[in-house]
Order: C-alpha cells, then structure tokens, then sequence
C-alpha cells in the first residue's frame, strides 16, 4: 500500500501519571521519584485483543510527538516518513505508541520538573537514571494503555538502546525489535563527545550548578556549543561536503575575520540557536550519561532468556554512519546470533550518516516493511 500524503493528521500529546507517592517508581539504583508523568501520543486504533500496539522509542533529543501534525504546526513529528497509513510502521494494522521518556524535558518528568519535596527544580538532586529506568516506566505506560505484548518496539540510536535493553530484560513483552544505527556498548571515542558536551555545559557561568532554572539563567553558551559539536558527530563528511563544501556565506570572497564566514559555520550556530527553545540542559546532561554507562550484554543470563523466548530482532546500520558505525550493530547482531535469538541484519547504503535513521530512504524503509510485515496479528508467520 502506497503512503497517503497526510499521514495520521492532526495529533495531540496526552500526559499521564504513572508513578505517585502512594506508588513511587523505584529506579535501578535504589532511588525513588514519587511523582512521574509522561508525555505520549498514540496513533491507529488498538484492536480488540490489544496484540497490535508498535512501541517508538525516541533518540537522544526527541520526543513524543513521532508523527502527524499539532495544531498550527508547519512541520510533522520527527518519525513522520515512518509512521502512518502505507508507511513501515503502518498505522492502518498498528497501534503506534510514542512518548516523551523519563529524564526528558517535552513533558515528561525529568530534572527541570519540580520536585515535590522542596517545590523547586531537581536540578542535579534528580537521581542518576539507567536504561532499565527507562523500559519500567514504558512498561507501566503499557499497562495505562491495556497492553501486556508488544506486536514490535522501534528505536534509532538511544531510542534503539531502550529496544536492545527491553528485548533482555523482558523479552516476553517484545514480539519484534527493531534497533536502528544503535550501540549495545558505547566506545571511548562516544564517550568522549558526550563528555566533552557535558563540560560545555557545567562550565557554563549561567548553568549555576544544576539551579539555573531557580535562579533565573540559563547556560545558553554551553549548550549550543554541545549541540553544534554533536551535531558534526550526526553527519558524513561525505554529507557535509555536498551540503555546504567550503562556500562562503552570503559572500563569493573570505572576510578573514573570526565571525560567521563559512555556511557550515552558520550552519552550525543555527542548530546551537534553536535547539536552546526545545532542549534542556539538565536533560541532556541525564541521558547522554545513561548512554555512557550502558553495557546491554554484561548480563550474560538475559540472552538465554530471550533466546528462549523467541523474540525476532531486526538490527540495521548505516555505511556513513561514524557514530555509531557498522562495528556497534554487528557486535549486536552477532551476539544475538550466536544466542540463538532470530536476528535480521543489514548495513544500508546512505551518504547523510547517523542523521540517516531519520530520513526516507528506500531501501531502509523496504527493510523495515518487509521485516514489520511478519509482526503483529495479520503478519504473515501467523
């Protein structure tokens, strides 16, 4: 079925709590937070034994608003090429459930929300989260939503790292997972950037150790430098090149001055600007070091275990990919193999790099279609 042009339409984000003091969510460390809400959206209709829900889990700096359009908006979700009517994750047979994850800052709680406690900003009194934090709240999300199996879970990126780590540690719940231009185990050179970014940050004189939001500042320098230098780790030299070369911005000659000069300059300063209207600091803090310390496969008994269950994976890369290159999803898909777990993979062919689990590009959308069309109550293993 081909793609209808308006995809699933106008959305809206719902919120929910999930966690309260009655019923503290209790993380991975021992820390508790009496009060959680999430952000979500749903997209198609559930059917009436609730064995068609697709799970989306979003990457780095998403959100979940996935696919469709808000109100008055002029762009569609982040997810919109994949998500709707004909598309891979088709929402003519599938119950598309997309949210904001725990320690985000779209309206789920996270450390800008205010602690209940002393009626100001967590800040850095949030506690440290683990990847395991974030499949418990999805699975009481899915418990709001009357949804015990998972028809498949989709992720690129971190969003693919939440798959890998749901697919282990309740491989029940997950019939399918698809993990997209992931890492089971980051490399020193990731942790590195990521490091970096966070020093941009913290050193920031307006972060004022975790209180900015308190204290009526924000540290605006240190994350847009953090952005702009993630964002060089996003693209392909090969990508960069084709967009911008070495051409001066509104000019055919150098100034020779230390200012904007170069489109990729601009370029950059752009992404540093906007990203400061839709991110928090603190949050980027928070995930990129859930990032850092995940180590999917150090429980070697959580293979057994998945293997057991028969959980189908579908892992996939991209060759201009440097962040998260070919060698992190063959670790995945090799270790899965060699467990017994039915796995798919493939390195798509792309020139846009890790930017590319984003975008339309045949033949990783005829993957995910033909692997997604196996999956669910009218897939054809049935």
């Amino acid at each position: 079925m081909a793609p209808t042009d308006c995809g699933v339409g106008q959305v809206g984000t719902q919120r929910v709590r999930l966690f309260d003091a009655s019923h503290p969510l209790v993380l991975a460390s021992g820390a508790t937070l009496g009060e959680v809400e999430i952000a979500y959206e749903t997209y198609g209709t559930l059917n009436d034994d609730a064995s068609n829900a697709v799970f989306i889990c979003h990457a780095l700096t998403g959100d979940a608003h996935a696919a469709g359009f808000h109100d008055g908006a002029k762009k569609p979700g982040w997810w919109d090429n994949l998500i709707g009517p004909g598309r891979p994750v088709d929402t003519d047979r599938f119950f598309v459930i997309a949210p904001n994850l725990l320690g985000g800052c779209s309206g789920s709680t996270g450390p800008a929300s205010t602690n209940p406690e002393t009626g100001r900003a967590y800040g850095l009194d949030f506690p440290l989260l683990q990847m395991i934090d974030f499949v418990t709240v999805h699975r009481a999300l899915l418990d709001h939503l009357g949804v015990s199996r998972l028809a498949a879970a989709v992720g690129g990126s971190l969003g693919g790292m939440q798959v890998l780590q749901w697919a282990l540690a309740f491989p029940e719940q997950v019939e399918n997972a698809v993990i997209i231009a992931a890492s089971s185990r980051l490399s020193a050179q990731n942790i590195a950037f990521s490091a970096v970014a966070r020093e941009a940050i913290m050193r920031d004189p307006g972060f004022r150790a975790g209180h900015y939001l308190d204290e009526g500042t924000l540290p605006e320098v240190g994350l847009s430098i953090a952005r702009m230098m993630a964002h060089i780790t996003y693209l392909s030299e090969e990508a960069m090149a084709e967009k911008f070369g070495r051409r001066f911005q509104d000019s055919t000659t150098p100034r020779h001055g230390f200012g904007v000069d170069f489109e990729v300059e601009s370029y950059l300063n752009h992404q540093g600007e906007t990203f400061l209207n839709r991110f928090d600091a603190l949050s980027y803090l928070y995930l990129t070091r859930v990032m850092d310390y995940f180590d999917a496969f150090a429980q070697g008994e959580s293979l057994t275990k998945v293997a057991a269950a028969g959980t189908r994976f579908c892992v996939l890369s991209f060759d201009s990919d440097w962040r998260f290159d070919t060698s992190h999803s063959r670790r995945i898909a090799s270790t899965l193999e060699r467990a017994g777990c039915p796995t798919t993979f493939r390195e798509i062919t792309s020139p846009w790099g890790h930017d590319s689990f984003l975008l339309p590009i045949p033949a990783y959308h005829d993957t995910l279609r033909a692997f997604l069309s196996l999956a669910g109550p009218t897939g054809e293993q049935r």
